[in-house]
């Protein structure tokens, strides 16, 4: 009957192999200090040599967020549509493709195909999406045709676009009889999002150079 034993190994064997491994650091020490040895250090290498995604543009968005240029093929897609609803204000919906929905709170890095949406009313920044549906208040958009555009940002801010507009869609709405009043509520206009999803986050109707096109460049 054979057996073997479990456990110990010979000890001149052990010996053999330490200095073995004594002789492989040695000389990764002296040939690849800055390349580093390991898998390790093969993952930082990576991570600091990555190429950023798309390319900083020196036109911006109307708070002077840059666009950041990608190619146009697998590029983030929006669409919107717009619907009166039951009461005085309008349902948004929105449509994207080869993009999702950034969670609140993510670190501001720009990943591809991930971000945020920012509706703009008359060329106005509304409020910022994290989902597809948003109710619009009748009070916000007084008498007359708006443009109610949605934009594809960036985790970072920066405004995804293609040949040099923004990834962006835009929907015309006429509203027609008496001027809406504000809620009574007092609440942040546009505050309030249907569906799942992040609530919106503010960002007022106020601002100067108003446009008949959002998706202008600021000079």
């Amino acid at each position: 009957m054979s057996w073997t034993r479990g456990g110990l190994s010979d000890p001149g064997k052990v010996r053999v192999r330490s200095r073995r491994r004594l002789a492989a650091l040695a000389a990764c020490a002296l040939l690849g200090l800055a390349a580093g040895c390991g898998d390790g250090a093969h993952e930082q290498r990576a991570g600091v040599s990555a190429p950023p995604v798309g390319r900083l543009l020196d036109d911006t968005d109307e708070k002077g967020r840059h666009y950041r240029e990608i190619d146009e093929q697998g590029a983030p897609e929006v669409a919107i549509e717009v619907q009166p609803d039951a009461g005085d204000g309008w349902d948004v919906r929105l449509t994207v493709r080869n993009f999702r929905f950034s969670p609140t709170g993510t670190r501001q890095v720009a990943v591809a195909g991930r971000g945020s949406v920012v509706l703009y009313l008359d060329g106005c920044p509304l409020t910022r999406l994290r989902t597809t549906e948003y109710r619009l208040r009748g009070y916000l958009v007084p008498r007359g045709t708006h443009p109610l555009t949605a934009r594809l940002h960036a985790d970072d801010h920066t405004v995804w676009a293609v040949d040099g507009e923004p990834v962006e869609s835009t929907a015309d709405i006429t509203a027609s009889g008496p001027e809406p009043a504000p809620a009574a509520s007092g609440g942040a206009p546009g505050a309030s999002v249907s569906g799942s999803g992040s609530p919106a986050r503010t960002e007022g109707r106020t601002c100067t150079g108003r446009s008949t096109h959002p998706g202008g460049k600021a000079s």
